[in-house]
């Protein structure tokens, strides 16, 4: 190597013989010199040469290992490091250390200030090791592995290239040579000399790798949106992938996604760690302009923290509940082409920071996570829409149109439909035949002064009750019947507790009320919101995200039919008025979800304790929601002939799907299983658990409703009394435990220990026994306004009795229905048949009907008088006192389905 210094001769230049070319004629006179080529001072050529024949591999990093073994052999240096600087992110960033390849390279701002004394004065400068950045020290001292290393000196040079940058020439990279034993100047002009032949060289394959970057994350981009688009048919799965890829992309160890509402006042997450919760209500809301990402959220930029302890926005509570420590934060936003829809955060890089390129793909990948977002809700609002058609297509296909004949025969019935007591707790509506309670809800919104009070149409209103009464499909129990029982239990509550009296309760609220509650279960389908989650029904597809399926499915129904042509009765309304009255329909629908009940039960105890204001919207909401509550559970403060029946319904409903579900394959829970029921438990367990507290806290509100507080509990008695008969007629197992159930047995006991622990301990209803003793003194004055309609009726009959009293077949179910009146004047009076009874003589009166044998007979009954007169109804049975012959009596789950002419 050493001769290759002598290997230069000095040639003669020799005169071209051929004549120059044209295009050459300008230049062939120019007589400027070429410019000097300026030689080796320090280095040897032939290792230079060598060197540079030794660089061909296409990763900097060997690169550097072999330029740092030259530099640290020629300068006889303890290491040798190069700092290469990325203008694009204004960093300075190590690599290699010697011939060690960093696991975590090294990144720091230029602005540190060795480098940036370097660069600025664009000469080489030295320093102590301690006066450089200290995790660049850190990282030296596991290199070198000295104590003394601390004390080194550092000479860094910095390496220009040929290429400028305007009129200086820029400078890709600092060499530092570590604890060398020759001079400054020397190490500069070894530095100097190597990078001059091989800077290109690593220029190049720099650039290579660079475009290999690109490659790479444009490669992922692709895999990202192939992955995303394929999850638009679900947010939540959506949701998750997002993440599953930022951290991927990242390497970060934890992630959470916020999700711009609506409004754009609160960022929702409901997804932290990259786990989507199956439970809607963990979601999270924090404030729009709140913490780092409500920062971003509200700046639109990205948010890149080194140490997130040392940020202000950063919140350390989350940390110490945790126990997890965040190192460092990348928080960038989400865009759609309308805005930002949310924000990903990103916590701690798997290895070091996040850096710049980390920052440029979670950019970009925002891109693709926006456009996905997007699409993917309105792709959920168009499997809405599709499901909404289908369910109103199915609707429709199953209720007829209510025409203009059964409006007009509402709206021209001339019946009173007069019930003794009806605006009282104890009366029971399941008495009123189902033909007649169009006219019924009439008459409470006439008593209520609805009419009066907003201006209601009332052939509009009676369309919409027949529309809603169509609606209600003909499930065991939660029928149109159901329905308007808990309406008349609304409107005995505004008229008992006094609610507008008082100021408890807004006109607009009141009329809100009662809407609700005729519409809380329409097009029901006998099935609870579990079942409809488990079979994976049309109603869960559409409405699971919201939670309380089948109340938002009544509730949708409810507007839909409110909707319908001549079916608006609240038009009338003022816009103001008449949003607050839908808001209000709606949040006491979704009242009647127990569940809701549930979580609202500590504010009612806290209401109890500072006392209920209506003036507060919280008390009110909640005072609304109770009482929506009290009005589904109000069967049960029925007398035990209507509880006992209200059980048949239920438990008829529940076996049902109880059936349904073993059919699928699954185990329903025990009060769903026909065979493993016991009725008597269940009630007992559902009166004290559910019914006995929400009515306890009414009472606690309103000391005059103690009294449907005793009348659970005297039926908890009644439950407890057949308890010990259920369990004895179970084991025989030669009847269903329905069948058990509407059997006489249970009756007659619960009776005979009822009045002997009446008389034992002489406690009695009191508004039972003014009930029953107002029957007694009331009947003559009933009778004689009867006996003018029927004399107006026909004169055929003005010889016999005042009126006739229709009885009803008896039914096998060993129950005899209650007599009803004739009140209209187009036919002679009728007689009703008694089973196998041939005749019924005029003016015949059958009362104290309590109990059929099997017989054709019917026992207990009273004389049959021919007189004029009419006896008086006994006391064992105040149903059966109704001007009109109203209502069939409720021990038959059947026995008040009427043809729909018969209000008339």
């Amino acid at each position: 190597m050493d001769s290759l210094t002598t290997y230069k001769l000095q040639r003669k230049v020799q005169p071209n013989p051929l004549p120059s070319p044209p295009y050459c004629k300008k230049f062939e006179h120019d007589e400027t010199e070429p410019p000097k080529i300026k030689g080796l001072e320090v280095s040897d050529p032939g290792k230079l040469l060598l060197l540079a024949e030794s660089l061909f591999n296409n990763n900097t990093h060997e690169l550097e290992k072999k330029l740092n073994y030259y530099i640290e052999t020629e300068t006889d240096a303890e290491t040798v490091f190069v700092v290469t600087l990325v203008a694009i992110s204004e960093e300075a960033v190590v690599q290699v250390i010697g011939q060690d390849v960093l696991e975590v390279e090294f990144r720091t701002p230029i602005q540190g200030q060795v480098f940036m004394e370097a660069i600025s004065t664009r000469c080489t400068i030295t320093k102590n090791m301690a006066d450089f950045d200290l995790a660049l020290q850190n990282i030296l001292d596991q290199v070198l592995t000295r104590e003394e290393c601390k004390s080194y000196e550092v000479v860094t040079v910095p390496v220009f290239s040929k290429l400028k940058k305007g009129k200086v020439s820029a400078l890709p990279l600092l060499v530092c040579v570590v604890n060398s034993s020759k001079s400054q100047e020397f190490i500069t002009k070894i530095i100097t000399e190597v990078y001059r032949f091989c800077l290109p060289v690593i220029m190049n394959t720099s650039k290579l790798e660079e475009e290999a970057r690109i490659k790479r994350q444009c490669q992922s981009l692709l895999h990202v949106a192939r992955k995303l688009f394929s999850h638009l048919g679900d947010l939540s799965d959506l949701l998750r992938e997002i993440m599953s890829e930022a951290r991927r992309l990242t390497h970060a160890e934890r992630c959470s996604l916020f999700l711009l509402d609506p409004d754009h006042i609160h960022l929702v997450a409901k997804v932290f760690d990259g786990v989507v919760h199956d439970n809607v209500s963990t979601e999270v809301k924090i404030a729009k302009d709140q913490g780092i990402a409500g920062h971003v959220a509200a700046t639109g930029k990205l948010l890149n923290i080194k140490d997130a302890y040392s940020h202000p926005l950063f919140f350390k509570g989350i940390d110490e509940a945790t126990g997890f420590r965040t190192r460092n934060i990348l928080c960038f936003p989400i865009r759609d082409e309308c805005g930002i829809v949310g924000v990903a955060q990103l916590c701690n890089k798997a290895q070091g920071d996040f850096d710049f390129f980390d920052e440029e793909i979670a950019l970009a990948f925002s891109i693709y996570c926006g456009v996905s977002i997007m699409h993917s809700l309105v792709y959920k609002r168009l499997l809405e829409a599709q499901n909404r058609s289908k369910l109103s297509n199915e609707l429709m296909l199953y209720h007829m149109k209510v025409s203009s004949q059964d409006v007009n025969k509402v709206l021209l019935c001339t019946n009173r439909h007069a019930y003794l007591d009806y605006d009282r707790f104890h009366f029971s509506p399941k008495r009123i035949r189902e033909s007649e309670t169009p006219c019924h809800i009439l008459r409470i919104f006439d008593d209520l002064k609805f009419f009066e009070i907003f201006h209601i149409k009332r052939n509009i209103l009676t369309r919409f009750v027949l529309y809603v009464r169509k609606g209600y499909r003909d499930t065991p129990y939660h029928n149109w019947m159901h329905a308007f029982s808990v309406t008349h239990f609304a409107y005995a509550a505004i008229k008992e507790l006094k609610l507008l009296e008082n100021g408890h309760m807004t006109y607009l609220e009141a009329l809100a009320y009662i809407t609700s509650c005729m519409c809380h279960d329409i097009d029901h389908r006998g099935t609870t919101n579990s079942f409809q989650l488990q079979s994976g029904s049309l109603l869960a597809n559409l409405y699971s995200s919201e939670g309380s399926v089948m109340e938002h499915h009544h509730l949708s129904q409810s507007l839909c039919i409110l909707n319908t042509e001549d079916c608006n009765f609240l038009e009338c309304l003022g816009n103001d008025e008449y949003i607050s009255c839908l808001a209000l329909i709606k949040d006491m629908i979704l009242a009647t979800d127990l569940a809701n009940h549930f979580t609202l039960m500590s504010q009612q105890e806290e209401i109890i304790k500072v006392g209920f204001d209506s003036s507060i919207p919280e008390h009110k909401y909640v005072f609304i929601c109770l009482l929506m509550t009290c009005a589904d559970l109000s069967d049960q403060i029925k007398h035990w002939e209507v509880i006992k029946v209200v059980a048949y319904q239920i438990y008829n409903e529940f076996f049902h799907q109880g059936d349904m579900e073993k059919s699928m394959g699954k185990k329903p829970l025990a009060m769903m299983d026909r065979d493993q029921a016991s009725i008597p438990d269940l009630q007992i367990d559902f009166l004290k658990e559910i019914c006995l507290p929400a009515f306890t806290t009414l009472s606690q509100l309103f000391p005059e409703s103690i009294k449907l507080v005793n009348r659970i509990k005297r039926n908890i008695r009644c439950w407890e009394i057949s308890k010990p008969i259920f369990t004895k007629m179970c084991k025989k197992g030669d009847q269903t435990s329905l069948e058990i159930l509407n059997s006489p047995e249970i009756d007659e006991e619960v009776q005979k220990i009822l009045v002997l622990e009446k008389s034992e301990t002489h406690v009695i209803d009191d508004e039972e026994e003014d009930y029953e003793s107002h029957l007694t003194s009331t009947t003559a004055a009933e009778t004689a306004s009867v006996t003018t309609e029927g004399s107006k009726a026909s004169e055929v009959s003005k010889a016999t009795a005042s009126h006739v009293s229709q009885a009803s077949h008896v039914s096998k179910a060993s129950h005899v229905t209650e007599a009803s009146h004739v009140t209209e004047a187009s036919h002679a009076s009728k007689a009703s048949h008694v089973s196998k009874a041939s005749h019924v003589s005029k003016a015949s009166h059958v009362t104290e009907a309590s109990h059929a044998s099997k017989a054709s007979h019917t026992t207990g009954a009273s004389h049959v008088s021919k007189a004029s007169h009419v006896s008086q109804h006994s006391k064992a049975h105040p149903e059966t006192d109704s001007p009109e012959g109203g209502g069939d009596k409720e021990t038959s789950a059947t026995s008040n389905k009427e043809s729909p002419t018969e209000n008339a």
